[in-house]
């Protein structure tokens, strides 16, 4: 007995002299599986000892026997800091280290392209180090045997310290490439090695010395592509090694500026995504055939819609006709079948979209970004766990991306998972601190999934402050604001919006619905009218003229909108109602009860009633009330009511909540019934509430990042 405590007492007593050892002396990480196949060794001994000096019980202990057991207490030390060590370094699930999705059945070879170092010292050459980085990267990522792990999460380790095992660790791969790049005078110099991750063995290693020409440029990238397949036993198809050896552009500078556009992309915000477009414009212009600068192109442009006020048709078009152009220069290029997937999402091409996205996966499965993509078609389609599935892929592919990060936030707060959610969102923070899109959806996913609005105002806010040129920012704060009670401050942000973007069909959505509930209808419309010239299938300014038009009585004049931007609504065929008509279908219903086409509204009410049962009623894009304006619509008003007051009890609280109890029509049959009235008045208290706790906060306390229990 006396030999077991002794055996665990010394072990811990070794342990900070072992682990400052371990620091001074760099032991390689072969030390700590020993030390713990010799600590299971040394048990038995330790035990047998033990029972040995028992019997001799008045005997001295040898010298040989002491000896022995220094060895097994040096080893139970070692072995115990190692443990000590292991647990300290394991990430924790927090906001900055969210789980990362792992392709658990993915058995193909991974590696890991890490930042290259500026050998030249010249911060004029970074740009271009970073260009030769990226595109080794992407030459790799076409290789369907290997699992290779995306720019972004990469660029998380430049200039870092750590082992290459953490590194290799934190991003699930087997093997680090690592490389320098030297431009000097007409020539470059790249060095590159491949790294297996757990032995820190090298498994190949080349340089390269070359004149400098685009074609030189990308021979090497071929070159090395082609080496670490071969190192990593990872066959290229005839296919991709065609691929791998096409030389995109011959034109230097083209590709330069090429490069220089994708680096403005990534920022994310309004004047960069305006610098990538100028970018790629040049890049065409040195090389007309150059695909890739089309696909960059294409790609600025539909970012700016959701970034900025770029006018949607018009710039939906420009998109598309660069997209079209990168497939009709390299029709086996994914990045070119993703970006017109894209077009044909936003143009409400569904199924083309879909067949693209599938398409660009199968040519390059490597490319996080048609997942992602693909993941908010599927969800806007309602297949939640197709979307799900995707997004993690896409999370695995680029682990460290906050764009990715927050889209798979985004599909796990509309699938319910808040407490998965929220982590996500608050990671993607902590990995760009500069993105206002993951402070937004922080902000949103606070008030409208947690019913914590006085959390909610700070990061809409900072998200205002990282991109003042982004018009959806100020207004989802003004709407927040507005079923805050503060409708001073919600009027306030609505106007200043109107005058900085008066061409912003988002800004009139908006202003109409703040207009309209505040009981100015004469005010609302107009805006509505402008929002529809704008986008004819805007469902917000379709729902505001339909108000205006039924408390005419002109129930025609409202079906006939409904007959241009939504046919499918109309058609003889069961309509398909998924995210990207639920909304106007629901405002159809009321309008066809008063034109007497009741059985095409009950149509309607049953493909609804089935599109949100996978959907969650909280959330910014959650069904809210929905099942509550069913049951109003088909008369059956008890079953409307205790769905209203169940809604209302677990923290449904909009958005835009009092234009359902004062202006929906659909809920008109209910409005006046006294339960309606009370539920209502209950939310009116918690809003007040939580509005007296938003006045009492410090105007400049600091953000909350962290996950908390709440």
């Amino acid at each position: 007995m006396q030999w077991g405590i002794a055996y665990v007492a010394g072990a811990w007593a070794l342990l900070e002299v072992l682990g400052f050892a371990a620091d001074a002396f760099a032991w390689p990480a072969v030390v700590k599986p020993l030390a713990m196949l010799g600590l299971v060794l040394g048990l038995p001994v330790v035990v047998t000892l033990a029972w040995y000096h028992g019997e001799r019980d008045q005997q001295r202990v040898t010298g040989q026997e002491l000896a022995i057991l220094t060895v097994l207490l040096l080893i139970g030390g070692g072995v115990l800091w190692w443990y000590a060590d292991r647990r300290a370094d394991t990430p924790v699930a927090t906001a900055t280290s969210a789980p990362t999705p792992s392709l658990a059945t993915d058995g193909r070879p991974s590696i890991a392209v890490l930042p290259f170092d500026n050998r030249s010292k010249l911060e004029d050459d970074a740009f271009f180090v970073d260009g030769i980085h990226d595109d080794i990267l992407t030459q790799l990522s076409k290789v369907s045997a290997l699992k290779v792990i995306s720019r972004t999460s990469v660029e998380r380790f430049r200039d870092t310290k750590l082992p290459l095992q953490d590194i290799a660790q934190q991003l699930g791969v087997t093997s680090i490439l690592e490389g320098g790049v030297q431009r000097a005078g007409n020539r470059v110099r790249i060095h590159v090695q491949l790294i297996d991750a757990a032995s820190d063995g090298h498994l190949w290693a080349e340089s390269y010395d070359r004149e400098l020409t685009a074609a030189n440029i990308f021979a090497i990238q071929s070159e090395v592509a082609s080496a670490i397949s071969g190192a990593l036993k990872a066959a290229l198809t005839p296919a991709e090694q065609a691929r791998v050896a096409a030389i995109p552009t011959r034109n230097l500078q083209a590709w330069e500026s090429y490069q220089l556009g994708k680096q403005r992309m990534a920022k994310r915000t309004s004047t960069s995504l305006v610098d990538a477009e100028a970018f790629f414009k040049n890049a065409i212009d040195l090389d007309p055939e150059f695909a890739l600068a089309y696909v960059g192109l294409s790609d600025s442009l539909m970012l700016q819609i959701s970034y900025s006020d770029a006018p949607r048709d018009a710039t939906l078009v420009k998109a598309e006709t660069a997209a079209a152009k990168a497939l009709e220069l390299d029709p086996k290029l994914a990045e070119a079948w993703a970006s017109s997937a894209q077009v044909a999402r936003h143009s409400d091409q569904f199924d083309r979209a879909e067949t693209m996205y599938r398409r660009a996966i199968d040519l390059n499965p490597n490319y996080a970004t048609a997942h992602q993509w693909f993941s908010g078609l599927l969800t806007i389609r309602g297949r939640l766990d197709e979307a799900l599935s995707y997004a993690e892929t896409a999370a695995a592919l680029d682990p460290l991306s906050a764009i990715i990060n927050y889209n798979l936030g985004s599909i796990l707060e509309l699938s319910g998972r808040f407490a998965e959610a929220e982590p996500r969102y608050r990671r993607a923070v902590a990995i760009d601190p500069a993105m206002p899109v993951g402070y937004s959806s922080i902000g949103l996913l606070e008030a409208y999934a947690l019913n914590r609005f006085a959390d909610a105002v700070p990061f809409l806010k900072k998200a205002g402050d990282l991109d003042p040129g982004n018009p959806r920012v100020p207004l989802d704060l003004a709407t927040v604001r507005f079923d805050l009670g503060d409708v001073s401050e919600a009027t306030r942000l609505t106007q200043a919006a109107q005058r900085r973007w008066p061409d912003d069909d988002y800004v009139d959505h908006v202003s109409a619905f703040v207009y309209a509930t505040q009981g100015d209808l004469d005010a609302a419309v107009p805006f509505a009218r402008k929002a529809l010239e704008i986008d004819r299938r805007n469902p917000g300014a379709l729902s505001l003229l339909d108000v205006a038009d039924l408390k005419k009585g002109d129930a025609s004049t409202a079906r006939s909108r409904y007959a241009q931007a939504y046919p499918e609504l109309l058609a003889p065929e069961p309509p398909k109602i998924d995210g990207s008509n639920f909304g106007p279908a629901f405002n159809l219903v009321p309008i066809l009860q008063k034109t007497e086409e009741g059985e095409r509204a009950a149509l309607l009410l049953d493909r609804i009633e089935q599109a949100i049962r996978p959907m969650q009623r909280l959330g910014s894009n959650g069904y809210g009330i929905a099942d509550v304006t069913i049951h109003a619509l088909r008369g059956d008003r008890a079953k409307a009511l205790a769905a209203l007051r169940e809604a209302e009890k677990v923290g449904w609280r909009g958005p835009l909540w009092r234009y359902a109890r004062d202006v929906e029509p659909a809920l008109d049959s209910i409005r006046s019934e006294p339960e309606f009235q009370a539920i209502f008045a209950d939310i009116e208290r918690d809003m007040a509430r939580q509005r007296a706790e938003l006045a009492k906060r410090p105007k400049d306390a600091p953000l909350e990042l962290e996950v908390t229990a709440r």
